[in-house]
């Protein structure tokens, strides 16, 4: 996920399995475990998220920039380094458009332009970092958001007078990430072996 100098992988945070080299890491080490308690569907909801978040940032841990950019097969232009540029699109979609109401532009998808967010996916340093900075800022904006509205039912009408409530935006979130978190499951063990968990 981060490199030195450009392109040389930091230190693998999160891949140091010693019971089965090809996962990610022992059970016990699984930051993903250990959360709050689920005493509500508030509380539920927003721990799905957390971890789907993270399980998008482990798949991605100690990877290079050109690994990163890496696509999957022709001819399509999907890589690790495009799933977060995507995320940090979708995030910015459902919370600071629709549920905040902001003017917040595309980050990546100029006017007319479809799949900025897979096609400027490049092996570029500078790319990697804007990808990662953005995605933690769209992140951070849902979370703030969401610890201040308590209602899961409050609602918001796009431009087209489609209603989406709090709780469909976050259980839509989930999905997201977690049929992107597939996706990201096969590119990893493309790259290295690295294999689901």
């Amino acid at each position: 996920m981060r490199t030195r100098d450009g392109d040389e992988p930091v230190p693998d945070r999160w891949t140091k399995a010693t019971v089965r080299p090809d996962l990610w890491l022992d059970a016990e080490d699984d930051p993903r475990q250990g959360g709050p308690e689920l005493r509500d569907e508030r509380a539920v909801l927003l721990e799905y998220l957390r971890v789907a978040r993270l399980t998008l940032q482990m798949k991605c841990d100690g990877l290079d920039v050109e690994q990163m950019a890496r696509r999957s097969v022709l001819p399509s232009t999907m890589s690790l380094l495009g799933l977060v540029r995507h995320m940090a699109e979708v995030e910015r979609h459902w919370f600071r458009r629709f549920l905040a109401d902001e003017q917040a532009p595309p980050l990546y998808s100029r006017r007319g332009e479809r799949d900025g967010d897979w096609t400027g996916a490049v092996a570029d340093a500078a790319v990697v970092a804007d990808a990662w900075v953005r995605w933690q800022q769209e992140c951070a904006f849902a979370d703030g958001y969401l610890a201040s509205e308590p209602d899961l039912g409050a609602s918001a009408r796009d431009g087209h007078g489609t209603v989406v409530s709090v709780r469909e935006v976050v259980v839509h979130m989930i999905e997201e990430y977690s049929r992107h978190n597939g996706h990201a499951d096969l590119l990893r063990e493309r790259i290295d072996g690295r294999v689901g968990q």
